[in-house]
């Protein structure tokens, strides 16, 4: 449970901090037929225990901080968001020393989503393809960096181009 909140506030952070311009991409004339939206648990096709429950707990997050759609239960919805967790990879990015002992790794991530208007089936975007990187220096000397801080800017590299698609003017 603590990794889930550490998770959910740094990517809210990264949100908050970034100042993606969603805020200024948003007019506020969003389609009432789409306004309150359900996000649904992401599939996770991923080894990554727990990848899916994190980044849907992120994207509904950023949602209700952004306050443009109203994120509720798939009962009252107008609009569902769904889709599915493809890719969870580490790969090396640079080794250091005579015996180039890799030192620096990148944490990939790969969502699928679709959003999908509930009375008429309508897609407003279908298969859509978002990625996140992150990277963290193995053992890291100032403890800044690690696994979890590369998944968590990986995610909040998703959360912020979902929430751009999501809530500019269509």
């Amino acid at each position: 449970m603590k990794r889930y909140l550490g998770l959910s506030a740094v990517l809210a952070a990264c949100l908050m901090l970034a100042g993606c311009g969603v805020y200024s991409a948003s007019s506020g004339r969003v389609d009432e037929s789409i306004r309150n939206v359900a996000v649904q648990y992401l599939d996770n096709r991923t080894n990554e225990p727990n990848i899916g429950v994190d980044l849907t707990d992120a994207i509904i997050l950023a949602l209700q901080t952004d306050n443009t759609l109203r994120v509720v239960d798939e009962g009252a919805a107008d609009s569902i968001v769904s889709g599915r967790v493809l890719r969870y990879h580490m790969q090396e990015m640079a080794a250091r020393g005579e015996d180039l002992t890799v030192n620096q790794y990148q944490v990939q991530i790969v969502v699928v989503l679709d959003f999908t208007v509930r009375a008429t089936g309508e897609t407003i975007f279908k298969e859509k393809r978002f990625n996140g990187a992150g990277t963290y220096v193995l053992d890291d000397p100032t403890g800044l960096t690690s696994e979890q801080s590369a998944k968590e800017e990986a995610g909040g590299d998703i959360v912020k181009d979902i929430l751009a698609l999501v809530v500019e003017d269509w």
